[in-house]
């Protein structure tokens, strides 16, 4: 579908919340394709066109439903923008259409802010938070995505694909994913269930975004019911092969207990395992979107078997030394 033919529909389905008043403009296409939309009341929205068959209705409606709630409490987020009808969402193009508050800000990805242990602070407080006003205010009806143990290590669908598959694995390496998988599941068995909420999961910096000092979470897609410590593990994975990832890491686990964050200092053992989980899911996340020869297939993979090699090799130590 060309950009002008994205345009004509974005100005349709626009009509489910007001009149624009210029041509929408297309900023992104990944997993749903996003319009900047001024409309003729003054505000300015992000429209949302979801993709076909990642998310059903009732699970928009549900992640809509808890931003609604969280923004309503204070949490910095996008406010949804319910239709004239007073619905979330809308379907008159024959697409799953929302709309939520477009935001100022900068993506802390973007290169114009700076990526330092401060930040690393500032966004543990703000998962904190989103932790606990979650816990407070989130519907308790939700029907979200599990980010429980099935996602990771389910032996037929992990909730992002089979890892082990990626086509650029040697026989070997996907034994090692395998042996990871299976040690990482009987770990997350013995977790507490309070470690477990609501979490975002998948606070990779461009969906962290920086304006006037705060920082606001975006792209809710992906949310639902799991492990809280995952998320401190997504806003680290793209700092993995930084040779700062220890002060990263440390200064963001600072700012999740500083701000009161529902999970004990123990559970922060466990961040280099869903660090990995988040290599592994997104060796399997790769595959089908991209070719098999493009580097960022064997890219993933790298990254995952280097971050199952180091895990299992520290469960060992451990287990050895104990």
């Amino acid at each position: 579908m060309t950009d002008a033919t994205l345009i004509r529909k974005a100005i349709s389905a626009a009509q489910a919340w007001g009149t624009p008043d210029r041509a929408p403009r297309l900023v992104q296409q990944r997993e749903n394709t996003v319009f900047d939309v001024t409309l003729d009341d003054g505000r300015r929205i992000a429209l949302r066109f979801h993709r076909a068959g990642y998310q059903d209705a009732s699970r928009i409606a549900s992640e809509l439903r808890w931003m609604e709630s969280l923004a309503d409490a204070g949490f910095p987020c996008p406010w949804p923008q319910r239709t004239k009808s007073g619905a979330l969402t809308d379907d008159c193009i024959g697409v799953t259409t929302s709309a939520v508050q477009w935001l100022n800000g900068t993506p802390i990805c973007s290169g114009k802010v700076e990526l330092d242990a401060g930040l690393m602070h500032d966004l543990g407080a703000l998962l904190a938070d989103l932790h606990l006003t979650s816990d407070a205010v989130a519907p308790t009806d939700l029907a979200r995505p599990d980010w429980r143990a099935s996602a990771f290590c389910c032996g037929d669908a992990p909730i992002w694909g089979r890892f082990w598959e990626n086509p650029t694995l040697s026989t070997d390496e996907v034994a090692l994913l395998r042996a990871a998988r299976d040690a990482a599941q009987i770990r997350l068995a013995a977790l507490p269930v309070d470690h477990i909420g609501l979490i975002h999961a998948d606070v990779l910096q461009e969906n962290v975004l920086a304006f006037d000092g705060l920082l606001y979470l975006i792209d809710f897609d992906d949310g639902g019911v799991g492990y809280r410590l995952y998320d401190l593990a997504t806003a680290l994975i793209q700092s993995c092969d930084s040779p700062n990832m220890p002060e990263l890491a440390g200064s963001l686990m600072r700012g999740y207990a500083n701000a009161g964050g529902p999970l004990p200092k123990t559970a922060f053992m466990d961040l280099p395992m869903f660090v990995m989980l988040r290599a592994l899911a997104s060796a399997g996340w790769v595959i089908g979107r991209v070719q098999p020869d493009d580097p960022r297939m064997r890219g993933y993979a790298d990254r995952a078997c280097r971050l199952a090699r180091e895990w299992l090799a520290d469960q060992k130590r451990g287990s050895t030394s104990g």
